[in-house]
């Protein structure tokens, strides 16, 4: 299946900014049994895509939405971190007549209102991974969500292995109060008792997910905190420029408990001889999450099948001190803002961040 791509936008949106048009001569007979018969268009509509995370996830949007011939047109939008620009998107594509739209809600549920009105304007309205509240079937078609607190409960299980006496945690996660970082604390607190503290401000130290932010984050903590026996953090990549002041302060890298990159996978290639701490352990960063919410929203714009899955469960990736279910990987050759667990290939995913 062949698809036409358009984009005017910034290199930092390049991947993200996809409108196609699917070939004719493309064959149902194999489409997948979520690709029903009905013509439809659909878009993706981020909070913000301004990463590779987020681009690497639309590029997998796209291979999902190009298995099916019955779509169209695939469309995309950058709410650039900018809430009322978000929900202008959601009602700007609706307005335009795009059939099903499937949202990164950033905002959470600021943007409800928004999704709710292009619901009963007879949209197919697939929010995935942040929690925007409200109801399947009466603010949107069917929520698709992540299954965070398994992700926290994979690190608690590996810092209580490493550490089974307790230590020092540093936990940073993205905008304040989001449901992500929050699912991740309740998994690891069902299995880390009161010998794990910690250190960091409660719930967690605020990112916003994005790489500047967390380096003066984390740098503060480093210097703050003279024991951090384990840093926990659900976008992995971000840390990397900052875990060289540990060496300013003559320790070691401590353990790390997180999620994939390519960067990461490289610095601790790189570094962790000369780290005695630095152990790692990864679950896939999960840009395979909005596959699922595709095939939802697909499925219920297409009349096909619809799927039996509505939270998609992210696998740990790499760990270096078990080497199951994989060793920590590196590819040197490729860019560091690439997820090597990704379901889109390592080669494409360094075409779709433009580097």
């Amino acid at each position: 299946m062949k698809l036409l791509l358009k984009s005017n936008l910034s290199r930092a949106a390049l991947a993200a900014a996809m409108a196609f048009a699917v070939s004719s001569t493309a064959a149902l007979a194999d489409a997948p049994s979520w690709c029903g018969t009905k013509k439809a268009t659909i878009a993706l509509l981020d909070g913000f895509g301004g990463n590779s995370w987020r681009q690497v996830t639309t590029a997998a949007g796209k291979q999902e939405a190009e298995k099916c011939a019955s779509i169209t047109k695939y469309e995309y939008a950058d709410g650039q971190g900018n809430t009322q620009k978000a929900i202008s998107d959601i009602k700007g594509f609706a307005a335009k007549g795009v059939d099903a739209l499937v949202v990164f809600g950033d905002a959470g549920p600021a943007v409800l209102p928004a999704l709710t009105s292009a619901f009963k304007a007879g949209k197919v309205v697939v929010p995935y991974r942040v929690v925007v509240g409200g109801k399947d079937g009466e603010n949107y078609t069917k929520f698709v969500g992540a299954s965070f607190k398994d992700d926290g409960v994979s690190w608690g299980n590996w810092i209580k292995s490493i550490l089974p006496n307790g230590g020092n945690l540093l936990f940073l996660s993205g905008p304040a109060g989001n449901s992500q970082g929050l699912d991740e604390l309740a998994g690891m607190k069902t299995v880390l008792d009161d010998k794990y503290k910690f250190i960091n401000p409660a719930p967690f130290d605020v990112t916003n997910w994005d790489p500047s932010l967390t380096q003066q984050v984390l740098t503060a903590e480093i210097a703050k905190n003279p024991k951090i026996d384990v840093i926990v953090s659900d976008f992995g990549p971000s840390l990397v420029g900052a875990l060289p002041e540990f060496k300013k302060f003559n320790r070691s890298v401590p353990a790390l408990a997180t999620s994939d990159g390519n960067s990461l996978g490289c610095f601790w290639t790189k570094n962790n001889k000369d780290n005695p701490d630095f152990k790692l352990l990864t679950v896939a960063t999960g840009t395979d999450n909005v596959r699922l919410a595709v095939q939802w929203a697909i499925a219920s714009a297409t009349d096909g099948k619809l799927p039996a899955e509505t939270v998609f469960k992210a696998p740990t990736f790499e760990d270096s001190v078990s080497g199951k279910p994989s060793a920590v990987q590196c590819r040197a050759d490729l860019p560091g803002a690439i997820y090597l667990s990704s379901g889109v290939s390592a080669d494409d995913q360094a075409k779709a961040v433009g580097k």
